[in-house]
């Protein structure tokens, strides 16, 4: 066991020699009695009380935070011992004899997409599923699923009330490939006012594009199996196992203009009701109070990045298409002009057309790895927030509870029945509570490593293509240079 040390005090536990009133006090405590061990490379184990966190919140947030800078030192191992451990403790070497026979793939539920069809105005997806759950009647199977179902599964999640706690993942946007076509359209129209080769090269850009387009769908509609296949919750829910296992038509149908304005009616009244508790009601926990200034920052600022990503990615890919009507150009000049610049031209037009390969590679890859991680994680967001909502509406509907719990007291009538309803109230709101701080923890964790992931991506695809680029100029320029 290691030392704790406060302003010259030593003390076995982290509590018994300061009493912080700050996560940031707290955060700082721990950092520098971690600091004071680490250069030894010994376990810095940490025995608490677990009072000091039930009855500080500000300790348990300043821990936390410790916690997450730990994790993101590549050198330091977090581990953690339970009551059971201790005691039903195994020897090292009779564990690492059990270790050997553990079944690593028991109980899992993996979930892809194999095939997705694109059928005039609808996308067919082909989910493919392997698990060793005992709930599923086959280990390996697949069905065919539309859009509107990923929807109605999302909306079952959202509308049972067993979920409010958890953070439900946004629905995949729907297939949208009008854009595509309309500028296939436009294309053909527009074919007797460009030459065979350029129209050649815009065709092959646009259906490259529809490509894309329908890749990114694909993947989008994956990840929301994906993550409630591994939620240890959602992936036992029935209309799930129902969504993955029944090999019928589900007969879910999109919303009629009834539907659809019923729809818009609740969303306006919820966000006036969200905008009313946020004014009016005020949080009893400053760790959830935190997090929703935190998440409406964080929202606006994903919004914004989003926005300018996508202005970013779009300048790339009208570079791109500028250097197909210069290479043409060039081309044309070098038929014009046999004598003199053909050999010339014609290697510069080369030149542009290798050099718009490389700028569609930089928009497809910016695209990809930033502005659809910005795009997902602020719906992601929005999901996030939706859960302080429901959260802040349980507050809401247990403090009414309890006032009327008051009245009927006083008044002596019906206090069986209001007890009994603010019992559940209070109930609802810490189940609440603990799971939506765990939910938000793991959001934390789950974005941390997503953001680090993708940018890291992006960036080494970045040196590539600059390197890339660079070797492409050099090059070019010793091959005009042959032609002076």
């Amino acid at each position: 066991m290691v030392a704790f040390e406060y302003d010259g005090t030593l003390c076995s536990m982290p509590d018994s020699c300061f009493a912080p009133n700050t996560a940031q006090e707290t955060f700082d405590y721990f950092m520098l009695n971690f600091q004071r061990h680490s250069h030894t490379r010994a376990p810095f184990g940490v025995y608490q009380h677990i009072y000091w966190f039930a009855n500080n919140n500000a300790v348990l947030d300043g821990f936390i935070q410790f916690l997450d800078y730990l994790s993101t030192l590549d050198y330091v191992y977090l581990v953690t011992v339970s009551q059971d451990d201790i005691n039903n403790h195994v020897d090292v070497d009779k564990k690492s004899e059990r270790s050997e026979t553990v079944d690593l793939n028991d109980n899992t539920l993996q979930v892809d997409i194999s095939d997705a069809l694109s059928e005039r105005e609808k996308v067919k997806f082909t989910v493919h599923t392997k698990t060793t759950l005992k709930d599923f009647v086959k280990q390996d199977f697949s069905v065919v699923r539309q859009h509107e179902e990923f929807i109605w599964l999302h909306d079952r999640f959202e509308e049972n009330e067993s979920y409010a706690g958890y953070i439900i993942p946004p629905p995949p946007p729907r297939p949208d490939f009008d854009s595509s076509r309309e500028k296939l359209q436009k294309l053909g129209e527009g074919e007797g006012s460009m030459t065979a080769e350029e129209f050649k090269k815009m065709k092959q850009e646009l259906e490259a594009e529809y490509l894309a387009t329908f890749k990114k769908t694909v993947a989008m509609h994956e990840v929301f199996l994906c993550r409630l296949a591994n939620h240890p919750v959602f992936r036992a829910d029935t209309n799930f196992r129902v969504f993955l296992e029944y090999e019928q038509d589900l007969s879910v149908r999109g919303k009629n203009k009834k539907e659809k304005l019923e729809t818009f009616l609740r969303s306006f009244s919820k966000t006036t009701d969200e905008i009313l508790l946020g004014s009016t009601q005020k949080d009893v926990d400053d760790f959830f109070e935190k997090e929703k200034h935190f998440l409406l920052d964080y929202h606006s600022l994903l919004k914004d990045a989003t926005f300018r990503a996508d202005k970013m990615t779009k300048a790339h890919k009208d570079v791109a298409d500028h250097f197909i009507k210069i290479s043409s150009c060039l081309l044309e000049m070098a038929t014009a002009d046999t004598n003199q610049l053909e050999r010339f031209a014609t290697k510069a037009a080369d030149i542009f057309e290798k050099a718009r390969k490389i700028e569609n590679r930089v928009s497809t890859d910016e695209d990809l790895k930033l502005s659809d991680t910005l795009r997902y994680y602020m719906r992601d967001t929005t999901a996030a927030k939706n859960l302080l909502y429901r959260r802040l509406r349980c507050l809401a509907d247990y403090e009414a509870a309890n006032r009327a719990l008051e009245k009927a007291r006083v008044k002596n009538k019906d206090v069986h029945a209001a007890e009994w309803s603010q019992h559940q109230a209070c109930e609802k709101f810490e189940q609440m509570s603990g799971k939506g701080k765990e939910e938000l923890v793991d959001f934390k964790v789950r974005r941390v490593a997503a953001f680090k992931k993708n940018l890291v991506e992006l960036c080494e695809l970045e040196i590539k293509h600059a390197n890339t680029h660079s070797q492409l100029l050099k090059a070019s320029i010793a091959a005009l240079r042959e032609e002076l």
